[in-house]
């Protein structure tokens, strides 16, 4: 018989959604049989609302159900930090595999179980897996800045030299580099289970397989060994559904509050990719708006890719829904700047500093603050905070993710040594906020853009995530 493999990656949030997660689970089951093995290619763990209430254990459950015979790390698996992921790895029923992480000069978890390769056997076939993560995880997760992240083609292919002189019949790489165009030219492997870019994928580079799945548990990726290796995407909206996955994640949601009704809406509110990049939202209005009470600050900003798309906001709000629109573990925090550091925060907002790199349209979120921006100059006509002009020699209080504090590539206008108060995580805030507070984000014209049709060079459906 030939061999199958079936491979997830970037599962992310599909936990927050129950049922569709459990389709990834039961289109697994269906295809599966005894030639067939089982791969994730990380960011399993998270981000979402499940991560972060139950320290990434939620994803114990679906290991559990789905049975993959190997996953490596991505950048969000580390968002917990990494004892949590060690915490992870040991309880999971399924070998970690990955080639590049090291901590203290260490194979990262080795001792709870990570290798840098291991052979795979079904009834007819030897197959040989390696993983490697992100090099650039430590710049995009600072959660694992503790960590070393070596070159993922060298490592992969020491892993690759070790795996041939094995004789197996196949070697499988499990990545989470995004472009695996350099394993593929520079590596004697078959395939090349990708994840950490969202987009499903399927071409033949020098000779080897590059497939990726998609994310969110949208679909399956599946290579058949016949004459070479094919890759095809099996989509899930329509599979059969595992129940006892089903019951344990409604179960944790349920234990942890997160079906709560915190708030109810007349109109719904719309989060999908445009809402979340083009600068003034309604949803973008309600978290900065929540972080600016929470603090009782003067001004609050937000960056324009912080918030994750998702299903509208409509009728009676959950924590859960809440909590999801920003799934991340960092402290709201408060800064005391100048005015002249609020001018550099707004042009910050603007991605100015990014120049052609980025579309046109995408604009952070404000709150207390309005804007004229002028996309041809590439600066503020006017700035006001509260309804005044801004006072470049006056001080204000600002209210953020402490993430953006921390690091500088997305607003460099305030660093650690401007904060003045903490105030808890900042997911916690906008849920009491929307608790004790009629919400009803509406548009206010905090970003207005005269020029903006002069540079516009897309829509937002051109955009990828």
């Amino acid at each position: 018989m030939s061999l199958r493999i079936l491979h997830y990656a970037d599962v992310e949030r599909a936990p927050d959604d129950p049922e569709l997660l459990a389709r990834l689970v039961g289109l697994v089951r269906e295809r599966r049989d005894e030639e067939t093995l089982v791969f994730g290619a990380g960011d399993n763990l998270g981000p979402g609302v499940l991560s972060l209430v139950t320290d990434s254990r939620h994803a114990l459950d679906f290991f559990d159900a789905v049975e993959p015979d190997g996953d490596t790390f991505g950048n969000h698996d580390f968002d917990r930090g990494p004892e949590v992921t060690r915490d992870v790895v040991a309880d999971s029923p399924m070998p970690w595999i990955c080639a590049n992480v090291h901590a203290d000069g260490e194979l990262f978890a080795a001792d709870e179980g990570v290798v840098p390769w291991t052979v795979l056997e079904t009834d007819e076939h030897r197959v040989g897996v390696t993983g490697v993560a992100n090099p650039d995880t430590p710049d995009m997760n600072p959660d694992a800045r503790g960590l070393t992240f070596a070159d993922p083609v060298s490592t992969a292919g020491e892993a690759v030299t070790e795996l041939r002189q094995r004789q197996v019949d196949h070697v499988v790489v499990l990545s989470h580099c995004g472009d695996d165009t350099a394993l593929a030219e520079q590596l004697d492997v078959d395939v090349v289970l990708g994840g950490h870019a969202h987009e499903e994928y399927i071409d033949t580079v020098a000779g080897t397989l590059l497939v990726r799945a998609g994310s969110n548990a949208s679909g399956l990726s599946e290579v058949v060994f016949e004459d070479r290796p094919r890759g095809y995407r099996l989509p899930t909206r329509d599979a059969p559904v595992a129940a006892d996955l089903l019951d344990a994640l409604d179960t944790r949601r349920l234990e942890a509050g997160l079906t709560d009704e915190v708030a109810s809406l007349d109109e719904p509110v719309s989060v999908d990719r445009a809402d979340t990049k083009q600068g003034e939202s309604r949803v973008g209005n309600l978290v900065t708006d929540a972080y600016r009470w929470a603090a009782n600050a003067d001004i609050a900003v937000h960056s324009s890719g912080g918030l994750r798309p998702t299903d509208p906001l409509a009728g009676d709000v959950t924590a859960a829904d809440v909590i999801g629109l920003c799934p991340f573990e960092n402290e709201l925090v408060s800064v005391r700047i100048t005015g002249e550091q609020v001018r550099r925060t707004v042009h910050d907002a603007a991605l100015a500093q990014y120049g052609d790199e980025v579309p046109a349209h995408w604009f952070g979120h404000l709150s207390g603050l309005s804007v004229v921006w002028d996309d041809v100059a590439d600066e503020a006509r006017e700035i006001h905070v509260g309804g005044e002009p801004l006072d470049h020699d006056a001080t204000y209080t600002l209210a953020t993710s402490g993430y953006y504090v921390e690091s500088s590539h997305l607003f460099d206008g305030f660093g650690p040594e401007d904060i003045v108060d903490r105030h808890g995580q900042q997911y916690d805030a906008v849920v009491e906020y929307a608790r004790q507070n009629d919400v009803s984000p509406r548009i206010e014209g905090r970003v207005r853009r005269p020029t903006l049709d002069d540079v516009r060079d897309g829509t937002p459906d051109d955009v990828p995530s």
